[in-house]
């Protein structure tokens, strides 16, 4: 499964070459980026595909189908733009639409909270991480960048 995941991610540049907005059609995106993940509704009778790279890659693409069905738009939805619209009160499904399935989701009991995490890049090339923390009502309390938790200063050992 991580190889195929890895095979998707390192195609996604090449795929994205080949859709043009406006034109494109609906199969044309499914042939090269596969079945989404999750399909979102949209107004008008528009839906947006939700491909996820997460947890080993470090890009999610929301892909917008129009009714006509031709792609109106294709986004890379892990960028700093996105996270500072992540707010406190925000609930745990809207931040899933807007940033797609996130890489982890851990709960801590003693806390009371739930941290979900992206991995993203930040330009040049920093590997980081985007965590969410929810409340018991799932509901955004706060936000916070830090590093990627898989890096080798994170894991720890000695």
């Amino acid at each position: 499964m991580l190889a195929a995941a890895l095979a998707a991610a390192g195609c996604d540049p090449q795929a994205i070459k080949e859709l043009e907005e406006g034109v494109s059609t609906e199969a044309d995106v499914v042939q090269r980026f596969g079945q989404p993940e999750r399909v979102w509704p949209e107004a008008g009778g528009a839906k947006t595909y939700e491909y996820n790279r997460q947890p080993e890659g470090l890009r999610n693409y929301m892909i917008t189908i129009g009714a006509d069905g031709k792609m109106s738009a294709l986004r890379q939805v892990l960028t700093p733009q996105n996270f500072a619209r992540v707010h406190a009160g925000m609930g745990v499904e809207d931040v899933r639409r807007m940033l797609g399935k996130p890489a982890r989701q851990v709960p801590y009991a003693l806390k009371n909270e739930t941290v979900w995490t992206w991995k993203f890049l930040e330009p040049p090339s920093d590997k980081k991480a985007f965590n969410v923390f929810f409340g018991p009502d799932m509901r955004v309390q706060r936000t916070e960048i830090g590093a990627d938790p898989d890096s080798p200063d994170m894991r720890g050992g000695g």
